[in-house]
């Protein structure tokens, strides 16, 4: 009786939030809602788990700068063009944090803030603060009733907790940028209580979650407020597929779509189709900015954690060569830049390109320590003004060693390129890094 009393209020909902079109094949429909809910929670649940593992690193507290050291790449998809600092902002109506920016000249910064579910709340910097570009920046709540300095840039945010991600370009003079790195600092005004992140189990990127991140539905959803226009539509759809999944009737046919189609699905989509797709390279044209679209949401969370907003950066990531194969550390492979085809010349801050491994977005440890490639390497160009990168598990004769990015011998791997404050050809659609082509 339990079974068909759920039966009829998932499909009471689904009669409600769904097109007649849709609703015409059960089956189809069915699935569609448990991806489109299974997606929309994951997005959640991946901010959750960052949250858990950034917390539980020793040292680290809320509303504690971490000053990553220049160079360290123990993380996830690394920065290693700038120095790289962090924090989890987390406060509540009695509290204010304060941030203090130093004034920084002649080089890209930026303080980036997240919510807690991946979408950008704002960028400290000379961009989007032209008045205000240093000082002191108060975060507060919605119905805060907290103290602010008088000197201090009010910034409310939609929760109580955000991520900070701040970045100082080296700019080839890492310790001037170390200095202007140490200057960031963070102080609190009262103790706020501060709620932990959830008990959903931890999971890897080779096993995402299956059907049990539905029983902490209610947990992720209440955690944290989501601001994209379709939010209380999605929950109430992640709501009835929870329901169906307390159902020892319906939990095991359920979890086996989410494992069998659901998981693979978001993986393709993640990795060939959550963007603009060109050259076999996938560019976030929509990141950290996602309207409605918690499918891409989902998948800048899980493949690149905390992207920025387009006006910001754009990420072109590759998983195959220009012919569709898999990447394999293996092989050899080039990207040839022409002249007028330079990534220097669609950037006014800086580009770069990272080697990380599959599935964990880590960097290869290799004999070089070398593990990108930026506007301030020393590439060798040639005669004709073009640039070869050699992308390959050893270095080739043919091409200058120092254009050489070692690859994991034998095993996948993905390429970033990023483009910082891209011009409007990068952000139109019409600039591409070159295919990824087999060394001949």
């Amino acid at each position: 009786m339990l079974t068909v009393l759920k039966r009829a209020i998932l499909g009471l909902f689904l009669s409600l939030f769904l097109s007649p079109a849709f609703a015409q094949s059960t089956t189809t429909f069915e699935e569609q809602t448990v991806a489109d809910a299974y997606v929309y929670l994951l997005g959640r649940a991946l901010v959750d788990r960052q949250e858990k593992t950034d917390i539980a690193e020793p040292g680290v507290n809320y509303n504690v700068i971490k000053y990553n050291p220049v160079g360290a790449a123990d993380f996830v998809n690394p920065n290693l063009d700038v120095a790289y600092l962090e924090a989890w902002i987390a406060l509540d109506d009695s509290t204010t944090v304060v941030l203090e920016i130093p004034q920084i000249e002649g080089r890209y910064y930026t303080a980036q803030f997240c919510d807690e579910w991946g979408n950008v709340i704002t960028n400290i910097n000379e961009r989007s603060y032209p008045q205000n570009p240093h000082g002191k920046y108060a975060f507060v709540t919605s119905d805060s009733t907290a103290e602010v300095p008088e000197d201090a840039v009010r910034i409310v945010l939609p929760s109580r907790k955000a991520k900070m991600l701040a970045r100082v370009e080296l700019k080839g003079d890492a310790p001037g940028a170390v200095v202007l790195q140490k200057q960031f600092r963070l102080s609190t005004i009262g103790a706020p209580i501060i709620s932990p992140a959830t008990d959903v189990p931890v999971f890897d990127n080779q096993g995402l979650i299956g059907v049990e991140i539905f029983d902490h539905a209610d947990a992720l959803l209440s955690s944290a407020l989501d601001t994209i226009p379709v939010a209380p539509a999605m929950q109430a759809k992640v709501r009835a597929i929870a329901l169906l999944a307390a159902d020892p009737e319906e939990r095991a046919a359920l979890d086996e779509t989410i494992r069998k189609i659901v998981i693979p699905r978001f993986f393709k989509f993640a990795v060939t189709e959550a963007g603009a797709f060109q050259n076999n390279w996938l560019a976030t044209l929509v990141g950290g900015i996602y309207g409605d679209d918690y499918w891409t949401r989902a998948a800048a969370n899980l493949i690149g954690i905390w992207a920025n907003s387009t006006d910001e950066v754009i990420y072109f990531i590759a998983t195959r060569d220009g012919e569709g194969n898999p990447l394999n550390g293996e092989k050899s492979y080039v990207i040839e830049f022409s002249k007028d085809q330079l990534p220097d010349e669609v950037v006014d801050g800086y580009w770069s390109v990272i080697l990380v491994d599959l599935p964990d977005y880590r960097v290869v440890p290799n004999s070089l320590d070398r593990f990108n490639f930026n506007t301030y390497s020393p590439l060798q160009k040639g005669n004709d003004g073009s640039l070869t990168l050699l992308i390959s598990p050893k270095p080739d004769a043919s091409i200058p060693e120092g254009n050489w990015l070692p690859s994991p011998d034998g095993k996948p791997f993905s390429l970033t390129f990023r483009t910082y404050v891209p011009k409007g050809i990068v952000k139109q659609g019409g600039w591409f890094p070159s295919p990824i082509k087999i060394l001949e």
